[in-house]
């Protein structure tokens, strides 16, 4: 073979005259023949095998050349050859690789097989790709209509893809290198393939699950071409260039990379990519397209996958960081994130880890606060990973604890929530302690911290002593003691041997054991006495010739004695213990000892940090726990979801106080968001109703163990939520029903030993467990009644009142139900005890009986038949009670509070009663008219609706089929003369409970009619009956009475409101309050003229009073029971109020209040006018805080507008520099628009002589520079301009600014301005005067020409109610009732619409 077949850059160029020996196309088949040469393709593949390419490769060609005209089965044939060209290669070239006796020739014949046949594959591939891609794109646009050969084409092709890399993958994987000449492969054959295995990864399609064998084809094959054929550069910039086009791969290059890296051993790569990203400016990253998405999402991805082969590389990223791309800034904090998490833990690293891991925290520790909300809440939510992971070194814990706090602070939702659950991470995970408790921290921290304090006076008090080690001592002697030893081994003359065996005699007599001798040797040696050492020795042996210590010296020579002498003084590890207790202390000893207590000291140390810690750590919980919780009520959703599962999670960790949140989160369940309410359920039912227990009664105790809990102590609004839960519970058909109840039952009888508190608990949730099935209650009613209102009733009033409210929840009111009213008979046990309990309780003084008595009043007219005439016996039995006691004298109250019972009985004037007795009986009066007009309004009232329907159903079906005919005839008349009977009857039904709430329940004969003349008695001489008690419940039971009729209230109306004026008792004005309020809805144009007065406790000295006014008053303008006037202002003062919850109050009175039409738009110019009375004496400040919240309702544009004109026009009418400064303040707080600032030019007549005063000037300057803030450039100007003329006319005056030259001047640069100016005369000093004939505007006219306050001499025709003192004038002031010309007058009477006009409309 004599020709070369070089790749192509371009297809083309196979045409084109090549060089020498370069084959080119010689025959480019017509389309139409094609299919002839594909059929010789075929039969010369069977017979030649994979080198008929050689011969054929021109008709290959040729289908590239016609692709587009060419039908889909010669597409299809001509892929298939080449398919099994390339495998038949694949299958035959091994043996030729491995031969050595390959002649060149061959060699070269293959080689061109080789590129012919890939380079054919990869182009065919690449084309059909091409075309399987516009095929998805049309099928797309004609709503999935698929062409016939397009897509039979698309679905063959998404089959054949696979097999086209699997061919391609065992071609190159086998050595084919060693075809070519020096195994230098060229680069065009190279790139042929990487170009199409880029084409196929730019499908949009193949990140999708049903690609991944290809995408996963591909991944291998690129790298084989890395490893084996130098790809690696050309892959990591393509890598980059296709990142930053196609934005779905970054998923599938980091799986690629990962590959590569791992499977290829190609660490290499990883380097090269994320140095290309590294090298990327940070202003590049911040343009459009860029790519910075794809880059920063294969950067986590990439992480995710090898965090420790990113490490060597993270400092090229690191430098993103700093940059403006908040992508890429994310990318890099989780990227350290995974480091941290699995490659920077534990406790077996370096001292170069551990300095990467302290960096690297630091860094995200920095980018908690990153300017970007997205990197705070994404480094949050790294955080919780390594928190989740353990991976968070301890002594990390409270400085980030610390900071994650303050980020529930952060104004980004997404932070907040990631913050939430890193905190509900960090005390799930807490290596501190399962309860943590600052409080329980504090006391065993200060015993530690003095123990530590005692243990270092102690060691300080010590001398430091150099420690010498015995060895040491040794080593220092041994040459001299040699010396001595040699010496005294020496021969000396029998003499002085005698000499010296009489001077040891005595020596030997004390030492009576050879332990004592060997002490004594060691003190010689320790003072230098080594003659004497060494002779007691030679001699300690023939006293003691069977002792170890001295055995070695039965050979007496200079190294037997000198080893004997060292083991005495240096001990050996062979030692007894019995030798080393005997011996002296040694130097090393006494070092050991002091090495033991600085041991000691150190643990201290350690323990008195960790309770540091802990106590730091339950301190950051417990700040956490108190800024969730106020996070349950916040209008996002998902926060409020967020902060929820933190307080179910505090609470399954026993974290002190995780109560409260559980406790607070509770009134959720009433939420109108589903998803709020089911996250609440679910979190009682996780903590509460589902407990743990090896046995099912093991788990009915635990969980009313854990009820109960909650019901101790637990206000009555807690225990109305308790019970949607409970009742949700019980009806949900779980098998531990019936054993909770029975366990309910035992406690509450009192056959397992409890507590009171726990007693009531139970009987309150059988009360609930009866809403779902009345049974529970109704099958015990008797054990109920036997156990909580037996004898021992008026021992325990609370069990009482919390019975009787469990029966209740067997009643119709309760249940709702609509068939026969279900009542008991008079006679029954239940009322028996009941009221026998009341009257009995009348003439005691316990605390709790009033609670229980008006449970068990409101039980008698639930349950009983004619209450009424149950309760007429009670009143009377209670009052003969309360008189036998002051007959037979019984407790005198010696108090000023003492009275005469004047209206019982005229003959017992010289006795006096029990005032506590007497408010008693008076609350009972009061509480039995309310529920007696409540009975026959509401239970009454019905059961007369449901027989006239069962009446009038039954005449229906008397009818016959007749009058049915008749009735169909005439339909139409018919239903509307039905319409009317019915209205008709049912006026004629409330006419009559009107009728008798009017006559008969207040009538001589009634019981109630006797108590009236003493309730008006004692609350119209407050200085006389002063009894804090009586005047409460005298007043409560007034305003009760009062709702029986119109005429009661009319006659009582003037005292009701000088009560609520004039007592000295909060608790009454607030009860006054609440009282007139219910009246208010109930007799609305006898109230209508009292509202001033009810504005008027806004302003009360006492906060309860206060915040129960703006609760009253909030319910009846949001219910439109009051029309919202002037006197609002009083609300919005409340908005600046000491008392927190007070002002919370009112900002949500407005907050409701502006989702009514246009209302505080209405409203602002009357607020503002009464807020700048100089007679209030408000503050600027203040001012400013209640107008900056009224002015954020206003958000539409032609209220903004109208506003601006309303307020300018009021500059003229202000005769204060506080009022125009108030008004300028106010103008600055709104909205500007365009068009409001076109206004607020043309009022400049209105404003301009006020603009020397700095308080008008500055915050119309601040208008200027809010509507200059992204501008147009035209109107910037006309900001501009008007800027000038405010500062030229605050500077020099406005009649220096409108002289001749200033006229001129603005006629050049404005062209239309007026040449002259009506302007508003300056105030004068002083009072203003009024011309005759010219009215002075009055008060009650202030509209929006009106804005001067009046002085207080021209208020004299108004009506003003004086008070005067009850302490003053005790004696003489017997009633304290406003005058008739205190009496407000009927202005506009609210009419109420009939019920026949209702129906009629």
């Amino acid at each position: 073979m004599s020709w070369d077949f070089l790749v192509p850059v371009c297809v083309g160029d196979l045409v084109k005259t090549g060089g020498i020996n370069q084959y080119l196309v010689q025959d480019v088949v017509p389309p139409k023949q094609l299919p002839t040469y594909i059929s010789r393709f075929k039969a010369a593949l069977r017979s030649q095998g994979p080198l008929c390419i050689l011969e054929h490769f021109d008709t290959g060609y040729s289908v590239l050349q016609h692709y587009n005209s060419v039908e889909l089965s010669v597409k299809e044939d001509t892929l298939e050859l080449l398919l099994q060209v390339v495998t038949s290669l694949a299958a035959t070239l091994p043996a030729l690789l491995i031969s050595t006796s390959v002649s060149a020739a061959e060699r070269k014949e293959k080689l061109n097989a080789v590129k012919m046949s890939v380079f054919l594959l990869c182009k065919i591939t690449e084309a059909l790709e091409s075309e399987s891609h516009r095929q998805s794109i049309v099928t797309a646009g004609k709503g999935g209509k698929k062409g016939k050969a397009g897509g039979e084409g698309l679905l063959q092709w998404d089959s054949e893809r696979e097999k086209v890399l699997q061919a391609l993958v065992q071609l190159l994987q086998l050595d084919i290198r060693a075809l070519w000449n020096l195994s230098l492969v060229e680069e065009e054959f190279i790139s042929c393939v990487t170009c199409c295995c880029y084409k196929l990864l730019e499908n949009p399609t193949i990140g999708h699950v049903k690609s991944k064998l290809t995408r996963d084809g591909i991944i291998h094959l690129l790298g084989v071409l890395i490893k084996k054929y130098n790809h690696l550069l050309g892959a990591s910039v393509k890598v980059i260039q296709l990142l930053q086009h196609f934005e779905q791969l970054s998923s599938v290059f980091a799986q690629a990379v990962f590959v590569w890296s791992t499977e290829y051993g190609i660490r290499a790569i990883i380097g090269e990519v994320i140095r290309e990203i590294g090298q990327r400016s940070s202003d590049e990253l911040a343009r459009e397209g860029s790519g910075v998405k794809a880059f920063s999402s294969f950067i986590t991805e990439l992480g995710a996958l090898v965090p420790e082969l990113i490490i060597p590389n993270i400092s090229v990223l690191i430098t993103h960081l700093e940059g403006e791309s908040h992508a890429m800034r994310v990318a890099v904090c989780e990227v350290l994130g995974e480091i941290l998490v699995r490659v920077l833990c534990g406790d077996g690293l370096d001292e170069s880890g551990k300095a990467d891991r302290d960096r690297f925290f630091d860094t995200l520790q920095e980018h908690l606060h990153d300017t970007h909300s997205h990197v705070r809440a994404r480094v949050l939510q790294v955080y919780t990973r390594i928190v989740n992971s353990k991976a968070l070194p301890l002594c990390r814990y409270s400085e980030v604890m610390g900071l994650t706090v303050g980020r529930l602070m952060d104004k980004s939702i997404n932070v907040v929530k990631s913050a939430i659950q890193l905190l509900a991470a960090f005390i799930a995970h807490n290596p501190y302690s399962c309860k943590l408790s600052s409080a329980d921290l504090k006391k065993p921290l200060e015993k530690e911290t003095g123990k530590l304090r005692e243990m270092k006076e102690k060691l300080a008090g010590k001398a430091p002593v150099a420690v010498i080690k015995a060895s040491e001592l040794w080593a220092a002697m041994e040459p001299e003691l040699l010396v001595t030893v040699k010496t005294v081994l020496e021969p000396t003359s029998e003499t002085e041997r005698e000499e010296d065996d009489d001077r040891y005699v005595e020596e030997e007599k004390e030492a009576e054991d050879d332990r004592a001798t060997a002490v004594k040797i060691a003190q010689y040696l320790r003072v230098n006495k080594y003659r004497n050492a060494v002779r007691l020795c030679i001699r300690a042996h023939s006293c003691f010739p069977e002792s170890e210590m001295f055995a070695a010296l039965s050979t007496l020579t200079p190294e037997t004695l000198m080893n004997t002498l060292a083991l005495l003084f240096k001990g050996s590890d062979e030692d007894t213990s019995e030798l080393s207790q005997n011996l002296p202390p040694t130097p090393q000893k006494e070092g050991e000892k002091e090495e033991e207590e600085d041991g000691e000291l150190k643990k201290q140390e350690m323990l008195v940090q960790y309770l540091k810690d802990t106590e730091s750590f339950a301190l950051q919980v417990e700040r956490a726990i108190a800024v969730i919780n106020t996070m349950l009520y916040w209008k996002t959703t998902s926060v409020v979801q967020e902060a929820v599962q933190f307080c179910v999670t505090v609470c399954e960790f026993s974290v002190a106080n995780s109560v409260s949140g559980v406790r607070k989160m509770l009134p959720l369940v009433w939420s109108t968001d589903a998803a709020i309410k089911d996250a609440v359920v679910q979190a009682y039912k996780r903590l509460y109703l589902n407990p743990q227990g090896d046995t099912t009664r093991m788990k009915a105790q635990t969980l009313v163990d854990n009820l109960s809990e909650l019901m101790v102590d637990a206000s009555l609004g807690t225990i109305q939520c308790l019970e949607e839960i409970v009742q949700e519970f019980f009806g949900s058909g779980s098998n531990l029903q019936s054993i909770v109840v029975q366990v309910l039952w035992e406690r509450f009888t009192g056959k397992k030993e409890t507590s009171g508190l726990h007693r009531r608990a139970a009987v309150l949730l059988l009360g609930m467990a009866a809403r779902a099935e009345r049974e529970v209650v109704l099958s015990n009613l008797d054990t109920l009644c036997s156990v909580a209102l037996g004898e021992k009733v008026t021992e325990d009033f609370l069990l009482a009142r919390d019975a009787v409210f469990t029966i209740c929840s067997i009643t119709d009111h309760v249940r709702q139900s609509k068939g026969t009213p279900f009542r008991l008979p008079q006679d029954h046990q239940l009322f028996t005890r009941l009221t026998q309990a009341i009257a009995e309780g009348v003439v005691m003084e316990d605390p709790y009986w009033q609670s229980f008595m008006e449970q068990a009043v409101r039980l008698i007219y639930f349950l009983a038949e004619s209450p009424d005439q149950l309760c007429s016996r009670l009143l009377q039995r209670s009052a003969r009670l309360l008189l036998d006691q002051v007959t037979e004298g019984g407790e005198i109250n010696k108090n000023a509070g003492q009275m005469q019972d004047e209206s019982q009985d005229p003959s017992e004037q010289g006795e006096q009663v029990n005032c506590v007795c007497l408010a008693q009986l008076l609350a009972l009066c009061g509480c039995v008219a309310f529920w007696q007009v409540s009975h026959l309004e509401r239970s009454v009232s019905a059961e007369l609706r449901r027989r006239r329907g069962e009446t009038e159903e039954r005449e229906e079906k008397e009818k016959g089929p007749s009058s049915k005919a008749k009735q169909a005839t005439n339909e139409s008349a018919m239903e509307e003369e039905l319409g009317l009977i019915g209205a008709s009857a049912e006026d004629t039904e409330a006419e009559l409970i009107r009728k008798i709430c009017e006559t008969e329940l207040l009538a001589e004969e009634n019981l109630l009619c006797a108590f009236l003349p003493l309730l008006v008695r004692v609350c119209s001489s407050p200085g006389r009956y002063s009894h804090p008690q009586l005047t409460t419940a005298a007043c409560l039971a007034l305003s009760q009475y009062m709702m029986i009729s119109p005429s009661v209230c009319e006659e009582n109306i003037r005292l009701m409101f000088t009560v609520l004026e004039r007592s000295a008792l909060p608790v009454v004005r607030a009860n006054a309050i609440i009282a007139l309020g219910d009246l208010t809805v109930r007799f609305p144009n006898i109230l209508e003229p009292w509202t001033q007065n009810l504005y008027a406790r806004l302003s009360d000295e006492v906060p309860s009073v206060r915040q129960t006014a703006v609760t009253v008053l909030t319910q009846l303008v949001l219910k439109d029971v009051l029309k919202v006037k002037g006197q609002v202002s009083e609300v919005a003062v409340l908005l600046i109020d000491p008392e927190s919850h007070i002002a919370s109050l009112s900002l949500n009175f407005f907050n409701e209040l502006a989702s009514k039409d246009n209302a505080i738009y209405n409203l602002l110019p009357d607020i503002i006018s009464r807020l700048s009375d100089p007679e209030r004496g408000m503050s600027p400040e203040d001012f400013n805080i209640i107008m900056k919240q009224l002015f954020s309702y206003i958000t539409k544009e032609r209220q903004t507008e109208s506003l601006v004109e309303k307020l300018c026009q009021r500059f003229r009418t202000a005769k204060t520099e506080r009022q125009w400064c108030d008004l300028a303040m106010s103008l600055s707080l709104l909205s500007m628009c365009e068009r409001g600032f076109k206004r607020l030019q043309e009022c400049w007549e209105c404003y301009s002589d006020k603009l020397t005063e700095p308080g008008v000037y500055q915050p119309l300057l601040s208008i200027t520079a809010k509507l200059r803030r992204g501008a147009k450039t035209q109107f910037k100007a006309q900001v501009d301009d008007f800027e000038k003329r405010l500062t030229a006319v605050h500077t020099r005056g406005l009649e220096n600014v409108e002289s001749p030259e200033m006229d001129e001047e603005n006629q050049t640069e404005g062209g239309s301005s007026e040449k002259t100016v009506v302007r508003t005369p300056l105030p004068t000093r002083g009072r203003p005067r009024t011309k005759r004939g010219q009215s002075k505007p009055s008060a009650s006219s202030r509209g929006d020409e009106s804005f001067v306050t009046p002085q207080k001499a021209r208020k004299s025709k108004k009506p003003v109610i004086t008070f005067s003192s009850d302490e003053e004038e005790e004696e003489d002031e017997e009633d304290a009732v406003m005058a008739e010309s205190e009496t407000p007058k009927v202005t506009t009477p609210i009419a109420r619409t009939s019920r026949r006009a209702r129906l009629r409309n």
